[in-house]
């Protein structure tokens, strides 16, 4: 087991979830809400938390959909206070994380959640009141056990991001034999999820060479196991690595993201279809790089031998090629997006918050070109 601290304190390493009641008691946490997915409960992922409680009642929300809202996040707030709880344990991949944050922002602070909303100025907003969280992730994708923020699809149909140092979990548990068994396509999906992030916070343009070091790993981690979990979900060093990769990647969140999360985030905000976002942010990478080209100097030369590819290497087309190999869509074509939508969708990723830190300025006219490239 290694103990790390860095932005929080992080367990990692097979079968810690048996260290869970240290954690508990060091936040002395007595009664915390488990918030989770029907998925996760399914697969008897949460007997196994159960175990790790120490004795804890077991106050559980599973009702977590895939895109968060702020609805699910109301109905989990009622459960909290219903049962007096005093913490949050996020269980599952980046959705139940993600609400268990919101729910630690509304047990605290009033409501509604929009005012939270860092587009909004949302950011001064959050105190260091905030409920404490612990995050246990069950998938290696989204890196939420350490970051800053929470998406959310609120009430007036915005996916949003709710950001600031105060939602980082107090707590991450990060326990890779969660992930063992993980279907594959959701491997997949959620893997790429993290390389992206490890892509993205190192093309952007802020200054954080510690950061920039985290990503180079996190993506040469990611990339060279990422097809072995795919193949062998029993794998347990690929599956550390992924799980270590997707950490990595939510890490270095501070440099910010790019076009690819600027959209994934507004395609996210749709009721119908119902989008994975590691799904969108896999088929959407290479064209934001292609969009992306000469505007990053040697970073893609360094991203290709972090990745073990040769410096010349087509980095987007080196993704294309990897999203092939471990069964991803090469477009959006067939997801259902219906054409109607993409100016909506365009104006919405322009002004989401990942989009500043896109290493080319991106407006909402290119995220209608890219769209309807991806549709065709």
């Amino acid at each position: 087991m290694a103990l790390i601290t860095y932005l929080t304190t992080i367990r990692f390493g097979a079968g810690v979830l048996a260290e869970l009641p240290e954690d508990l008691d060091a936040l002395e946490l007595r009664r915390p809400l488990i918030v989770t997915d029907r998925g996760v409960a399914a697969a008897g992922l949460v007997e196994r938390l159960f175990a790790a409680l120490g004795g804890r009642p077991r106050i559980v929300f599973d009702d977590v959909p895939s895109n968060p809202t702020e609805a699910a996040a109301l109905q989990a707030l009622d459960l909290y206070r219903a049962e007096g709880c005093d913490g949050v344990i996020g269980f599952g991949g980046g959705s139940p994380i993600d609400l268990a944050k919101a729910v630690a922002i509304l047990a605290t602070h009033p409501g509604p959640l929009a005012q939270y909303a860092m587009i909004d100025g949302g950011v001064a907003r959050i105190t260091d009141r905030v409920a404490p969280v612990i995050a246990i992730p069950t998938t290696a994708g989204t890196g939420s056990e350490v970051g800053r923020g929470s998406l959310m699809n609120l009430a007036d149909g915005r996916k949003v991001g709710l950001i600031s140092p105060y939602l980082i979990p107090r707590r991450a548990v990060s326990d890779p034999d969660l992930t063992l068994g993980l279907p594959s396509r959701l491997t997949a999906a959620t893997g790429m999820d993290a390389l992206s992030h490890c892509i993205e916070t190192f093309l952007s343009p802020r200054f954080n060479p510690p950061a920039d070091a985290i990503a180079l790993d996190g993506a040469g981690r990611i990339v060279r196991h990422l097809e072995r979990a795919v193949a062998d979900g029993s794998d347990r060093e690929a599956r550390a690595e992924l799980m270590m990769g997707a950490l990595m990647g939510g890490m270095t969140f501070q440099k910010g993201l790019g076009g690819v999360h600027g959209l994934s985030h507004a395609l996210g905000s749709l009721k119908e279809p119902s989008l994975h976002h590691g799904l969108l942010n896999a088929v959407l990478l290479p064209p934001v790089l292609r969009f992306n080209a000469g505007h990053t100097g040697d970073k893609e030369s360094r991203l290709a031998a972090a990745m073990g590819l040769s410096p010349d290497t087509d980095l987007a087309g080196s993704i294309e090629a990897l999203n092939t190999r471990i069964g991803l869509p090469p477009s959006l074509a067939g997801l259902g997006i219906p054409d109607a939508v993409v100016p909506e969708i365009a104006a919405k990723a322009e002004r989401d918050h990942s989009t500043p830190t896109n290493p080319r300025p991106i407006g909402a006219a290119d995220y209608e070109r890219i769209l309807r490239d991806s549709l065709k």
